[in-house]
Formats: C-alpha cells, sequence, structure tokens
C-alpha cells in the first residue's frame, strides 16, 4: 500500500490541478474527483487514507462525505478545505472526522506540509505492532 496517495476532491478543477502538480512534485501519488458521489465510486476500489475534500459540492457536501468516509476508513486522515467559512464551523467540521480544515485560498506549503505529516503518521503507525 502506498503511504504517499492522495485523493483531491474539489469541483473547481483548476484547485485540483493545482493540488496535483504541487503533491505530485514531492512524490505523491494523485487521484481526482469532482464530486462526493465520484469519490466514493474511487474509494470502493482504491484503498487511499490521505484526502482533502472541499466542503461546498454539487450533491453530497464534504461533511457528509467525511462522515461516510470515516465509517469504513476510520484512520484515514482527511482535511477540509473551504471559502466559506460562514457556513461551516469548527465544531461541525471536527465532529464529522476531518484532521484539519483550511481556508481558500490556501497556501501551497500548508496542503504541502499537511500531507507530508499525514504520510509520516500513516507510514508510523503501520510500522508500530500493539502490545
Amino acid at each position: 500500500m502506498n503511504t504517499k496517495k492522495v485523493l483531491i476532491l474539489d469541483d473547481e478543477e483548476m484547485i485540483r490541478v493545482l493540488l496535483r502538480e504541487l503533491l505530485k512534485r514531492s512524490g505523491f501519488e494523485i487521484v481526482e474527483a469532482s464530486s462526493a458521489e465520484e469519490a466514493l465510486e474511487i474509494l470502493k476500489n482504491d484503498f487511499i487514507q490521505i484526502m482533502f475534500f472541499d466542503l461546498m459540492l454539487p450533491g453530497m457536501n464534504g461533511i457528509d462525505l467525511c462522515k461516510e468516509v470515516k465509517k469504513k476508513h476510520p484512520i484515514a486522515i482527511i482535511h477540509a478545505m473551504t471559502g466559506y467559512t460562514s457556513v461551516f464551523e469548527l465544531a461541525t467540521i471536527r465532529e464529522a472526522g476531518f484532521e484539519d480544515y483550511f481556508i481558500k485560498p490556501i497556501k501551497l506549503d500548508t496542503i504541502l506540509k499537511a500531507a507530508e505529516n499525514a504520510a509520516e503518521k500513516i507510514a508510523r503507525w503501520r510500522t508500530q505492532k500493539p502490545n
């Protein structure tokens, strides 16, 4: 399993392209989706543990998607991205299961650091043995 595989979900193509290029240059394998429904379809067949979800999406929103994904992948590290800070409150975002959230426009070094930290955490979890 690739600990550096990332799912980027955003309905804005330019955001996906920007994040894809940033993360690919840093050695991440990227999978993209433009809707929550497309992301769920991808996750049926592909094991991905690092994800970045836009919260405002057509159809199912990022909050509901995160709750759904966490049921099947409880240790997935999912980050929220939004340009609508007045719509989503931090408590709601955390309760849904997001690791962290970022307000658009997002600094690219912040996204890269979050992805790298998530990959390190997952790699560490895989090497630890329960007592």
